[in-house]
């Protein structure tokens, strides 16, 4: 499938509907892209654990070294 888009002078680019299902990109988020020769290929990136990090912030960070002495270890 092929299809005509436009490039904004940022660079931006939107794509159809039939090619973000045909590509499996179901919401938006982050992506994949690199060249091959002359084509430019976007593949989304699923997310996952490692994609939350630094979205949490907390009050009062606790420093590494008194991690231990937080923790609640009885049951």
């Amino acid at each position: 499938m092929q299809t005509i888009t436009t490039i904004t002078p940022k660079f931006q680019v939107h794509i159809p509907v039939e090619i973000r299902r045909q590509a499996g990109i179901t919401k938006h988020g982050s992506a994949l892209i690199r060249i091959v020769g002359k084509t430019i290929v976007i593949e989304p990136i699923e997310s996952d654990f490692l994609a939350l990090a630094a979205t949490f912030k907390v009050k009062e960070p606790i420093p590494a070294e008194q991690i231990r002495d937080h923790v609640q270890y009885e049951q």
